[in-house]
């Protein structure tokens, strides 16, 4: 038999054998044909890469590498706020490039950068498996692919342009030297603070020539390309810059892996830090924190990239009301800026700072910001900083989490309502939370039995700490992130009890959007600064103008609990509230001030139906950026946000909204904000002080603070009405300075209450001081004051009103044998 016949016997036996198969099994395909498929499909690929690879040239390089400029407009669309964008560019040789800068970008960037042929199949596919796996999103492109998509392509994320790039990443390692690519790429890279290519950015961050640029500084720039903004550690978020860190580290440890250095030079390497940030030509005045605030967004949002975006040719129509932003800068002028005198007191009035934002509660629209005094003095942005604890002003999120929770407070079982009553007691510890706190209340007053409305109005700390760990701190962190406090902003760990009291370190447009969510009945947008994009020179080739995303309003809080929170907050704004200084604004209104740790930082946040408004203070070292206490800022040896903060608010509110018709709060409180044995919820109430007040109740002048004494925990008995009961006394300290050479008495005064105030225990516990504050072993010292760890002030600021009736309580005779009261040593004061 021949060769030929034995294969057709073959072929007719397999035929056979098939046709025995059930009907199913042969219709599916044999391996045979299966191999056939694949090698066919693989074939016709290699083919049509073959011929793409042909014809595909290397194109022209890109135009948006052009210097350009971005221009920002105000919400009219029409008067232009500044100009921006040329391109901060350098190019150099890469003989003038140090190697280690060289080895430490190919640490950072693409470790196999000399040996693959400008893709790296491998590193593709392990991307892709790690983003699958939720590792995080990783790119697999090698340096090559990079400099190809910023020298030839776009930053448009398309199946079209990726296959484009592999294309020509091929041809150019082809026909390029490693060392040209690497030089291109070096040199097109975007660094942050406007700076493009290894040139521009050594002068931006280390003030050298490339070729000074040392190892740890190499390994630091090359750790930029990641994130150029969000890893520039003298801007970054307390996060960013440990990941900045991370990622610098990183690059290091893959030098030495590559064999560059040695563990020993590893070993030595100290993280060099950069210079501080050096301003923009014509961003002087507001415009550069506009324009910083309206860049935030559209990057934060991925509206477009860092680098798409510095790169110019655009057009921002902002939502920033001129009106608005001059009136901001002027209240702060008129306020603080003019009381202040760093040649008389160069300790305590230089380097005062001012964080604002303004935003629309209706719409979330962000209408003001005040980042500064002057972006070319001081190019840092306040508004967006997310360092400053907020104190008090944290109170009504602790509030709406407890009406919110549906849960009993520890005092009566019962479910947590505005008319709570709770111990008020100064430093009286916190019962059931995760960790040892007992904070002390302003001036250390005992309050005795006291409302949750009454312990809003005086700033109670004791009363609110625990308030907190009644509606559960994981609830209480639950409800911030609703209202609009970032999640990963420090602070908000609800296995810190002390999170109760504002340790918590949002940015003021961060607690503007939060207090304008509260007064849009819960519903809560989040703050947008740009209202239109478009292209200043649109063209062929050019990116296409990506959509603005959509705003919808989240709810927060639902209505009932959110004008609950409103109706307690009026009446902080009110004659025996510490937002007293508010009054003068002469429209319904409400509020919250808040005090930190060592008067580290004042705020006041507050709202009308309008407009949501935040106002912080704080003082920082200009080299270090360590804060520093405000203590002795224009002559005044306290400053709460009933002080300065309140008065700019006030300031800037009565100015913009000034002509405008006064709206009322349409307010339909829960069930929670009814008082004992009443059947409907309450109206405003009275903030009429007592007939049994002293007559100094009454409005006064308005100098720099917000109540007697300042803020949380004082200002007076608070608008609730309270039942009758036997009318106690409290006597205050007969006198308390309020300017140079000039003293005067603090009332005694008949308070009514309604239950006899708790009487002071013989002894304290003493606490240690640990992460959150233990009410035991406390160290001894002189009297605390508003915060924990000062002294007695030898002088207070005039008040703005009069002093109301002091609380349900008293404040407790002086004593050197009680020490400062406990609080967290890292968190906020509990003020």
């Amino acid at each position: 038999m021949t060769l030929s016949t034995r294969r057709s016997a073959r072929r007719a036996a397999r035929r056979e054998a098939r046709r025995a198969l059930p009907l199913l099994r042969r219709l599916l395909p044999t391996w045979r044909m299966c191999l056939g498929a694949v090698l066919g499909a693989l074939l016709i690929a290699v083919g049509a890469f073959a011929v793409l690879y042909v014809i595909v040239p290397l194109p022209d390089p890109n135009a948006q590498a052009v210097a350009q400029s971005n221009v920002y407009l105000y919400a009219d669309g029409v008067t232009e706020i500044a100009r921006t964008g040329t391109v901060n560019r350098t190019d150099v040789g890469i003989e003038r490039i140090p190697v280690s800068t060289r080895q430490a970008v190919v640490s950072a960037e693409d470790r196999t950068f000399y040996q693959n042929r400008g893709i790296d199949l491998k590193g593709m596919v392990r991307a892709g498996w790690n983003t699958l796996t939720g590792q995080g999103m990783q790119g697999g492109s090698t340096i090559t692919q990079q400099y190809v998509k910023n020298y030839y392509l776009t930053q448009s994320r398309t199946i079209e342009r990726k296959g484009r790039e592999l294309l020509i990443a091929l041809k150019v390692d082809q026909q390029r030297d490693k060392n040209e690519i690497l030089a291109g790429y070096l040199n097109t890279s975007y660094f942050g603070r406007g700076a493009y290519g290894i040139q521009s950015a050594a002068r931006a961050y280390y003030g050298v020539d490339v070729s000074e640029l040392t190892l740890p500084q190499s390994a630091y720039l090359a750790a930029l390309l990641q994130a150029p903004s969000a890893y520039d550690v003298k801007t970054a978020t307390p996060a960013n810059r440990e990941r900045a860190l991370a990622r610098w580290q990183y690059t290091l440890d893959g030098m030495v892996q590559l064999g560059f250095i040695s563990a020993t030079e590893r070993a030595d390497a100290a993280f060099p830090d950069p210079i501080d940030p050096q301003p923009a030509t014509g961003l002087a005045g507001q415009a550069g924190y506009l324009v910083g605030v309206a860049d935030d967004y559209l990057v934060t949002n991925r509206i477009l990239d860092s680098a798409t975006l510095k790169a110019g040719g655009w057009r921002i129509t902002t939502t920033f009301d001129q009106d608005k932003q001059d009136a901001f800068a002027r209240a702060v002028h008129e306020e603080l800026t003019g009381e202040l005198d760093p040649a008389a007191r160069p300790a305590t009035d230089t380097d005062v700072r001012v964080a604002g934002a303004s935003v629309e509660p209706a719409t979330g629209r962000v209408v003001a910001v005040y980042g500064g005094p002057d972006y070319a003095k001081q190019p840092y942005n306040d508004a967006l900083r997310q360092d400053n604890q907020i104190g008090s002003t944290f109170k009504p999120i602790d509030l709406a989490a407890g009406i919110s929770s549906h849960r009993g407070s520890s005092s009566d079982g019962l479910p947590i309502s505005t008319e709570t009553r709770y111990d008020g007691t100064s430093e009286r510890p916190v019962t059931d939370g995760p960790t040892p706190y007992a904070p002390p209340n302003e001036d250390d007053i005992d309050y005795g039995s006291i409302t949750l409305r009454q312990a809003m109005v005086k700033s109670v700390n004791s009363v609110y700490a625990q308030e907190g760990v009644d509606a559960g701190l994981a609830h209480v962190r639950e409800t911030a992130v609703r209202l609009g406090i970032p999640a990963d902003v420090p602070g908000m760990d609800p296995a810190n009890t002390s999170m109760t009291l504002g340790t918590a370190t949002p940015s003021a447009l961060d607690l503007a959007g939060v207090y304008a969510a509260l007064a849009n009945h819960g519903e809560a947008h989040r703050p947008w600064s740009v209202a239109g994009l478009e292209r200043v020179n649109p063209g062929p080739g050019q990116l296409d103008v990506p959509d603005l995303p959509d705003r919808p309003a989240t709810t927060a809080l639902d209505r009932g609990t959110a004008d609950a929170v409103t109706d307690v907050l009026r009446d902080v704004v009110g004659p025996h509230g510490t937002g007293a200084a508010a009054l003068d604004l002469g429209r319904p209104a409400a509020g919250k001030t808040g005090t930190t740790d060592a008067n580290l930082s004042a705020w006041f946040a507050g709202y009308t139906p309008e407009l949501a408004t935040t106002v912080g203070l704080f003082r920082e070292n200009p080299k270090t950026h360590a804060k520093e206490p405000l203590a002795g800022t224009a002559g005044y040896a306290r400053i709460n946000g009933g002080a300065f903060p309140t008065r700019i608010w006030t300031s800037y509110m009565g100015d913009v909204l000034d002509g405008t018709v006064v709206r009322s709060f349409d307010l339909q409180p829960t069930e929670a904000t009814k008082w004992p044995g009443t059947t409907g919820p309450s109206t405003t109430p009275s903030t009429t002080a007592p007939a049994s007040a002293s007559p100094s109740a009454t409005l006064a002048p308005s100098p720099p603070t917000g109540g007697p004494g300042g803020t949380a925990g004082t200002g007076g008995t608070g608008g609730a009405p309270v039942p009758a009961a036997p009318a106690p006394t409290a006597t205050r300290r007969p006198t308390a300075t309020t300017g140079p050479g000039s003293t005067a008495p603090d009332p005694v005064i008949t308070i009514v209450t309604p239950e006899p105030p708790t009487p002071v225990p013989p002894t304290r516990p003493e606490p240690t001081q640990t992460q959150q504050p233990s009410p035991t072993a406390r160290p001894t010292g002189t009297r605390p004051t508003t915060e924990p760890g000062t002294t007695s002030p030898t002088r207070t600021p005039e008040p703005t009103r009069s002093p109301a009736p002091p609380p349900t309580g008293a404040v407790k005779p002086p004593s050197t044998s009680r020490p400062p009261a406990t609080a967290d040593p890292a968190g906020p004061p509990p003020a």
